[in-house]
């Protein structure tokens, strides 16, 4: 099932081009986001091959500032694609994957040359979850997502990319330890 779904979802580049909400932000930020050669490298040391299946909407805000990151990655390393399914149109999807009890997006699935899942990360970079979770709660609306959007500029999808790196080399290993 999760093959099937993966070979229907869309490129990065067509999902954006389809964008409405943030439409010239998704294009901004897909010429913008690059991966240094560093993630790339670490990623083509994997073996095989894989596959990021990313749950998101044009609306939110921390998929606009992830996703074109994540996509970048996926442009560099060569054993490595990226495809981009609507959370709204796959709830079983986003139900499997949840924050909590939130469908908290964007979440990138990765999944082997198989197509098995060996697990997932979203919504946004631990260290922006926590503080939105602890003292941004304690900041109107309008502040918070200020100070998040300037994150964000500010770590230029470094921190996104380290996570998602990181459970790549994770689910190797754990795919070596099944097979041996």
């Amino acid at each position: 099932m999760i093959r099937q779904r993966y070979l229907e979802a869309r490129p990065f580049d067509a999902y954006a081009e389809s964008t409405v909400k943030h439409h010239d932000l998704w294009l901004a930020l897909r010429r913008r986001s690059r991966a240094p050669q560093e993630f790339a490298e670490r990623v083509e040391a994997l073996p095989g091959r894989w596959h990021l299946l990313v749950l998101s909407e044009d609306w939110c805000g921390d998929a606009v500032n992830t996703v074109p990151v994540l996509a970048a990655l996926a442009d560099t390393a060569a054993n490595l694609e990226l495809r981009i399914l609507e959370r709204d149109r796959n709830p079983d999807l986003m139900d499997a994957h949840l924050t909590g009890t939130s469908r908290s997006i964007p979440v990138a699935m990765v999944l082997d040359e198989d197509f098995r899942e060996f697990g997932w990360w979203g919504p946004r970079p631990r260290e922006l979850q926590e503080w939105v979770l602890g003292p941004g709660r304690e900041l109107p609306v309008e502040d918070r997502y200020r100070r998040v959007r300037t994150w964000y500029a500010r770590d230029q999808g470094r921190t996104t990319l380290e996570e998602v790196v990181s459970l790549l080399e994770r689910a190797a290993r754990e795919r070596t330890e099944a097979v041996a």
